[in-house]
């Protein structure tokens, strides 16, 4: 396993990254870019994803990570909540839909690996080991 010293070199965190920005890209289409509140809801989820991955690498601790971790796990399965909201409005098609949740998913088994991995670790500090 190879050692990340940013958060921009995790992997899980650059997937986080592409469904923030396809989230963003397919709420501006048409009526999903109308449905204010959840159009931002929805936004807010996936940025909390990436953003709770940053934030837990530069606590320094893996104790810490491990807890920001499973914040942006709780993020992705919100997300995935709100994926089944946009389906059932109309706002993405089934292949939207589809291809966004198997991103999802594979963000959040990605996270619980990481964190599985980091509650086992005897690595402590700020250098964590990943895939």
């Amino acid at each position: 396993m190879s050692t990340f010293k940013r958060f921009e070199d995790i992997e899980v965190w650059q997937k986080a990254r592409a469904l923030t920005k396809r989230i963003y890209d397919v709420s501006n289409i048409g009526r999903f870019s109308s449905d204010f509140a959840f159009r931002d809801q929805i936004r807010r989820s996936s940025v909390s994803v990436m953003a709770n991955i940053a934030e837990g690498h530069e606590r320094g601790g893996t104790k810490e990570f491990a807890q920001f971790l499973s914040v942006a796990k709780g993020s992705v399965g919100e997300v995935r909540s709100h994926l089944y909201v946009a389906l059932d409005q109309g706002y993405l098609t089934q292949v939207e839909f589809e291809s966004l949740t198997a991103l999802a998913v594979e963000i959040g088994r990605m996270i619980g690996g990481l964190v599985s991995y980091l509650r086992k670790s005897k690595i402590k500090g700020a250098k964590y080991r990943g895939s």
